[in-house]
């Protein structure tokens, strides 16, 4: 299947971006899809996860080869799908998921949207050790300068952070916390993320 789309980012949603190849429109499902500029002149390389069930086929897109092996690796523990996958990933710092892994930290793990004491466990058995991989962190941080006002920006993020799986009460305090910077909804992702696994 397809293992990178190189093309034109042209539409975006909280939970996917489409890419342009050719006048052909791929619909890819991303962790932080804010972590894209819409810029149909501009190429960019996403690394592609193709995710079959029986009635659908999924494309899943990363920023790095080696944020794709790690939701890989995340789908083959019990009790995580691509949404949940998704969530764990979606702050943009794969080595503090992974460290959490080799620690065994299951309190950091539980953190997570759908990610119980039980299945926190079962990612601490399944992958301990198995993540020998660098992440490419600079390349993941990357992002380009997302055109959109404050409010519309911190809106896009709270959308985003509802296709995670976080609840309105986790959501409503992140706002609070955040209104007033100036951000993208790429950095109010990462900000809110970072603020729910602090706490």
């Amino acid at each position: 299947m397809y293992e990178r789309l190189s093309g034109a980012i042209v539409y975006r949603d909280h939970e996917s971006v489409t890419v342009d190849i050719h006048g052909v429109g791929y619909h890819v499902y991303c962790a932080n899809p804010f972590a894209y500029e819409i810029n149909e002149s501009a190429t960019v390389n996403v690394f592609i996860y193709t995710h079959i069930i029986q009635d659908a086929i999924k494309l899943f897109g990363f920023k790095s080869r080696e944020e794709r092996v790690l939701f890989s690796r995340l789908l083959q523990v019990s009790g995580i799908g691509p949404k949940g996958a998704l969530a764990v990933l979606a702050e943009g710092n794969s080595k503090v998921v992974i460290q959490a892994i080799e620690e065994e930290n299951e309190a950091m793990l539980t953190k997570f949207p759908g990610i119980g004491k039980k299945t926190a466990r079962q990612m601490i058995l399944d992958l301990k050790g198995k993540l020998d991989f660098v992440m490419d962190e600079e390349q993941l941080m990357a992002t380009g300068p997302l055109f959109a006002k404050e409010s519309d920006a911190l809106d896009e993020a709270m959308d985003a952070l509802r296709a995670l799986g976080y609840g309105e009460r986790e959501i409503k305090k992140a706002e609070k916390a955040l209104q007033g910077n100036d951000l993208t909804a790429d950095e109010y992702v990462r900000q809110a993320l970072r603020l729910f696994v602090e706490r």
